[in-house]
């Protein structure tokens, strides 16, 4: 069963990880999209029809799959042993700050 939960821990930190890399991808697509946007003096024909652009959508959603792992992996803290937390400490990198966008 240990082997099982740290097995959980570690992939879901992963898929985690994983899903931070990509917000910042698209925190940085978004970026580019917008000075683009303002360069060639064209708006976002989504945002203006609906208020948020393709891009705010997808980055909600990636906030959204963030939050769900974080909370999966406290879950999964609370019920670890301390001796299991030991053994996964090396190998879970830290828990990444909510970025703002």
């Amino acid at each position: 069963m240990k082997n099982a939960k740290q097995k959980m821990m570690v992939e879901t930190t992963q898929r985690r990880d994983e899903a931070n890399a990509l917000l910042r991808t698209l925190l940085d697509a978004k970026a580019i999209s917008e000075k683009n946007l303002v360069a060639i003096r064209q708006p976002d024909l989504i945002k203006k029809v609906t208020g948020k652009s393709s891009m705010d959508n997808a980055i909600e959603s990636t906030r959204k799959l963030i939050d769900s792992f974080n909370r999966v992996l406290d879950d999964l803290r609370r019920n670890l042993s301390a001796e299991d937390l030991a053994l996964l400490g090396p190998i879970e990198s830290p828990v990444a700050s909510p970025l703002v966008g």
